[in-house]
């Protein structure tokens, strides 16, 4: 537009002029008055001009009066001459402007490459196909200016470029753990029994590190024991406690003075401690295990947790220590325990340790230090979105499985395990639409049945079926959130505890019947269909070893039609689009 109007001066300015010079000059009236014919002959607008055209002005050589032509001063295309410069400025500046986009758009940077990152690499491989940069002779150009941007830059500046270490999963293999085994002579014989569940003999590796020799026999699928070293010299003021804490506390030191080769990491648990050694693969594999790592948790009890620390790793429910970690403490345990006479146990001990290294605990909540009394249904029922790495105090609990011992109970627990490890105790909510029974599975374990529908944010929370470490306290010593027991003889759940379990490898999914625990149910007067018509459920999944490769999340499960009133069958697996656990 500017351009537009420009020209439009310019042509005004040149039709006026040549109109001008077409017309002869009159010649001026002699007469002073006779100003009219002033008028025929082109007068630029300005007031010098008006007195100079409209007064007599003669030749210095003759005494004939000048016509308005020759009277003309220097500066009479003062209007044209302005419309002109007006003219090439607009034009010069619209050029400019014109030159400079094409020069954005089409400049391929040659001379300064721009260095891309891994996601925009990546991008714009995927959408060159989409564009005009999918012609081979472009593909090429782009590829030699990345690898020429790649040889310039420094070994440093790639590892920035590289994906945060935290969302890394490293190649740990079960053959790179060393599992170290604290235990006593004196219950030997009854708490080997728990590590024959997990151990597997050949396949895992680690040393039982025992106060005095004990009688072995062969081929008993036990790992390698080991007698601790003395440890009189140090000195131990705590009244309550026991001396063996100061030679517990040195377990991890001492097995890795035993040169074992390609260990990534040291794992410490008590001979009551069963670990899911598949799920203590899949947590460690989230960390580098050539930094400084010190993983457990702490405690479910909150008075435990003030009396010692909540920044300590309880032994019993097992914690890793990462090998270059694990040579560090070596070099200094043996003066740091010295310093802390007074401390309760191995578990405090290493944790000053682990303060005065500098190495904070990271918290992996899949390891249960369980200090707790009475039935751990209510925990295992609702176990939290995590792998389940360990299972402590087995001698103080009653039997996950009623009716039959604790060793008899880990047997037919394990059983699950072995068909899917990565989702054992994982809890899945569901309600059953025609009858209004709400439903919590917790996978490989137990299927509870509640009347009416309840919330999952109550059913996730778990049930006090269990009593505090402290039997003086009350509910709020715990570390997480809980519910009480239902008094509410309509609202009692029915429990079925899983009996059998088998892989179907036709349909690759796992079978698994649970059948009904026969407790007393006080009678119920709501007009509803009661679950204890039901004697059997079936649940059928399909084992998924990746499921900790994605962000943590419940799995969804449906009711499936049956022929028998007497049987349920639940389908449990990955949830669907727009899928939620409440009944719509």
């Amino acid at each position: 537009m500017v351009r537009n109007t420009s020209l439009q001066l310019r042509h005004a300015s040149y039709n006026k002029f040549q109109l001008h010079l077409s017309q002869p000059p009159n010649p001026i009236s002699k007469d002073p008055n006779n100003s009219q014919s002033n008028l025929h002959y082109y007068q630029p607008y300005h007031p010098s001009f008006a007195s100079a055209t409209l007064q007599r002005t003669k030749s210095p050589d003759t005494d004939k009066e000048m016509n308005p032509i020759q009277q003309r001063p220097p500066y009479a295309c003062y209007g044209g001459c302005r419309s002109y410069f007006l003219w090439v400025f607009f034009m010069t500046i619209m050029i400019y402007i014109i030159y400079s986009s094409n020069h954005l758009l089409t400049d391929d940077h040659q001379d300064c490459p721009i260095p891309l990152d891994i996601s925009t690499q990546n991008n714009l491989q995927n959408f060159m196909p989409l564009t005009n940069l999918s012609s081979p002779s472009l593909q090429l150009k782009l590829q030699e200016e990345q690898q020429q941007q790649q040889q310039k830059e420094p070994e440093e500046e790639n590892l920035e470029l590289a994906v945060p270490l935290s969302s890394q999963l490293f190649d740990t293999e079960l053959k790179h753990i060393v599992f170290g085994i604290a235990a006593s002579s004196k219950s030997w014989e009854q708490r080997k029994q728990y590590i024959k569940q997990w151990w597997r003999p050949s396949v895992t590796r680690g040393v039982v590190w025992l106060d005095k020799p004990v009688r072995t026999r062969r081929n008993e699928g036990l790992p390698l024991i080991q007698i601790s070293k003395d440890t009189s010299r140090f000195k131990y003021t705590n009244r309550q406690g026991d001396r063996s804490a100061l030679r517990i506390s040195r377990v991890v030191s001492e097995t890795l003075k035993l040169g074992m080769e390609d260990v990534r990491w040291f794992v410490m648990g008590d001979d009551d401690t069963v670990f899911v050694v598949d799920n203590v693969v899949r947590v460690l594999s989230k960390y580098d295990h050539r930094q400084f790592y010190y993983i457990g948790s702490s405690s479910e009890s909150h008075t435990q947790n003030m009396f010692f620390s909540y920044a300590m790793a309880y032994g019993g429910g097992g914690f890793a220590i990462s090998y270059p970690l694990a040579i560090e403490l070596a070099k200094m345990q043996d003066r740091c325990i010295q310093r802390y006479p007074g401390l309760y146990g191995s578990d405090d001990r290493m944790q000053a340790c682990m303060a005065e290294l500098g190495v904070p605990l990271t918290r992996e909540a899949g390891f249960h230090q369980y200090d707790v009394y009475g039935d751990l249904l209510g925990l295992l029922a609702a176990h939290p979105a995590t792998p389940m790495v360990t299972i402590h105090h087995l001698d103080v609990v009653q039997p996950i499985f009623p009716g039959m011992n604790q060793v008899k109970s880990l047997e037919r627990l394990f059983e699950s395990i072995k068909l899917d490890s990565s989702s054992i105790m994982q809890q899945s909510i569901c309600y059953h639409q025609n009858r209004s029974w709400s439903i919590s599975i917790s996978w490989g374990y137990v299927v509870q049945i509640v009347r009416g529908i309840v919330s999952p944010r109550e059913l996730e929370m778990p049930t006090r079926t269990f009593l505090n470490w402290y039997r003086s306290a009350d509910y709020t010593a715990y570390t997480f959130n809980t519910r009480p027991v239902t008094r509410h003889p309509c609202q009692k759940p029915f429990i079925f505890y899983m009996s059998s379990t088998r892989l179907d490898k036709g349909r690759r999914q796992t079978v698994g019947i649970y059948s009904r625990h026969r407790g007393n149910h006080p009678a119920c007067r709501w007009k509803m269909d009661s679950p204890e018509t039901i004697d059997s459920i079936t649940v059928l999944k399909r084992p998924d070893d990746l499921r900790w490769h994605k962000s943590p999340r419940r799995d969804c499960c449906r009711v499936m039609p049956s022929r028998r009133s007497s049987s349920m069958y639940l389908w449990v697996g990955n949830c669907r689009e727009n899928e939620i656990s409440i009944q719509q």
